[in-house]
């Protein structure tokens, strides 16, 4: 075979191989441990008094069938909070506290959640699997 033409040849059979490897390949984290110290039905009520249901659909909670956020159904099996953070106790809490530190412009609201408050709504939200 001519020398010129091993290298593209090469390069030939194994771009194939190269692009079929997904750019998502990562494995996903497992599903987050419970919320320790967290009280999930007191976080359902706070759910409720908070109105996150205004903006989000949240199985257990009376008129949580909001449409502006996403349905936070199955949360507790989600990978990740709000695209950014690892699902788990502390990285939610820290969401709920404070949306617009974790992701500057997202329509989620702060709405004053103290640190207790959302260490119990994050214990809610880890029990929807």
């Amino acid at each position: 075979m001519n020398r010129g033409l091993r290298a593209p040849l090469a390069l030939l059979l194994t771009l194939p191989s190269l692009l079929a490897a997904p750019g998502c390949a990562r494995t996903d984290p497992p599903p987050p441990p419970q919320v320790r110290n967290g009280q999930p039905a007191r976080g359902a009520e706070l759910i409720a008094r908070y109105g996150c249901g205004s903006c989000h659909t949240i199985p257990g909670i009376d008129r949580a069938e909001g449409l502006v956020g996403p349905p936070l159904t199955r949360f507790g099996a989600r990978s990740y909070v709000a695209g950014e953070l690892v699902n788990n106790a502390d990285n939610l809490q820290r969401w709920i506290t404070d949306p617009q530190a974790v992701e500057p412009g997202t329509a989620m609201p702060n709405l004053g959640v103290s640190p207790l408050d959302a260490q119990d709504i994050a214990a809610y939200l880890h029990t929807l699997e």
